[in-house]
C-alpha cells in the first residue's frame, strides 16, 4: 500500500473538489422540480462551464517571468533581462508611451484650433454681410455661409 504525502496545494486543491461535489449535489437535487426551458438552458450553461474549466490549466512557474535576449541566427528580440540596467529599460519603455500622450495632446490642440477657425470664419462671415435681422434666425444659415465659404 502506497502511503502519499499530501502537501498544503494538494490538501487545498482536494478540500476545493469536495466543496465542488457538495455544490454541485445540492444544486443537482432540485433540478427534477425545473421547467424543461429552464433545465435546458441550466444544461447548456455547465457544458460551457466544463468546456471553459478543460481549456484553463494552471500554470506553474519554477522562476520570475523575465523577458530575455533570445538569438536565433541572425536576429534577436529584446526584452527585460535581469542583469542590471533595469532603470534603462524602464526608461526606452516609457518613450512610446509618452509619443503616444504627446501625439494625442497634438491633435486635441489642432482640432480645437479648427473648429475655433470655422466659428471665427462664420463669425466674420455674419458681421461683414448686409442681410436681414430674420436671416440671422434661420436654421439653415450657418449652413449655407460654410457652403458659400468652401466655394469661394
Amino acid at each position: 500500500m502506497k502511503n502519499t504525502v499530501q502537501t498544503p496545494s494538494t490538501q487545498a486543491e482536494a478540500a476545493a473538489e469536495r466543496f465542488a461535489l457538495r455544490v454541485t449535489a445540492r444544486l443537482s437535487s432540485g433540478t427534477d422540480a425545473l421547467p424543461y426551458d429552464i433545465s435546458e438552458r441550466l444544461r447548456a450553461s455547465r457544458m460551457q462551464a466544463l468546456a471553459k474549466r478543460k481549456v484553463t490549466v494552471p500554470v506553474r512557474r519554477t522562476a520570475p517571468a523575465a523577458a530575455i535576449v533570445v538569438n536565433a541566427g541572425s536576429t534577436a528580440t529584446l526584452g527585460r533581462g535581469g542583469e542590471g540596467g533595469s532603470w534603462w529599460n524602464a526608461l526606452v519603455s516609457a518613450v512610446p508611451l509618452l509619443a503616444l500622450v504627446v501625439g494625442l495632446v497634438v491633435i486635441n490642440i489642432a482640432q480645437d484650433e479648427r473648429s475655433a477657425n470655422d466659428v471665427a470664419e462664420v463669425d466674420a462671415a455674419l458681421l461683414t454681410d448686409d442681410l436681414p435681422p430674420a436671416a440671422y434666425s434661420d436654421p439653415g444659415f450657418v449652413q449655407f455661409l460654410k457652403t458659400s465659404a468652401q466655394s469661394n
